[in-house]
């Protein structure tokens, strides 16, 4: 599989790359109405937006220059997760919290080993959100024993639907305001 080489003006480049950020900074927002949904659609919503966030993550990747490849797995890791998560939640071979985490951990680790090749400003972005996925990662490995008590009692309540909103949200911000601080260098060409 070849990968096409970035447009050649800063300008093009930039317009891809940002319309992928506001993509996934308004899909951060559909996730506020996990809550207001029944717990057997909500892994549906949370699985596609997961993939549809993956998918906006590789095309705005196939215009970047140094760590193309790196945020293209970060994408895919997120179109992996959304694809388990939504295929078979909490019942089947992974439980929802696992895949959850999973993927949270795996995108933060991809996206700090390009935080490494990163430089300037967009190294700074990518740092912050790798950092923010394991963060989110760590703070549902600490609440694990509590959530997985509550869904064995009770099944997938609200409050923890309404976590998941949370954490997809701000991983999502993440993303998407990392991805349009490189569409405005991309503009001047830095990326």
């Amino acid at each position: 599989m070849s990968i096409d080489p970035p447009p050649a003006n800063g300008a093009s480049r930039a317009r891809r790359i940002a319309a992928s950020g506001w993509f996934i900074i308004l899909l951060s927002a559909a996730t506020a109405v996990l809550p207001l949904v029944g717990p057997g659609h909500a892994a549906a919503i949370i699985g596609a937006s997961m993939v549809l966030a993956g998918l906006s993550e590789i095309i705005a990747a196939t215009a970047r220059h140094e760590t193309r490849r790196l945020v293209m797995l970060a994408g895919a890791i997120s179109v992996v997760g959304g694809l388990l998560f939504a295929t078979d939640p909490a019942t089947g071979f992974l439980p929802a919290l696992i895949i959850v985490m999973g993927w949270l951990f795996l995108r933060g680790l991809v996206l700090g080993a390009a935080c490494v090749l990163e430089r300037g400003s967009v190294r700074k972005w990518t740092g912050l959100a790798a950092a923010t996925d394991i963060v989110l990662a760590l703070a549902l490995v600490i609440g694990l024993s509590i959530s997985t008590l509550v869904v064995t009692l009770f099944g997938a309540t609200p409050p923890l639907i309404a976590s998941f909103a949370w954490v997809l949200a701000i991983s999502f911000v993440a993303s998407g305001t990392l991805l349009l601080v490189v569409a405005r260098c991309a503009r001047a060409e830095d990326v």
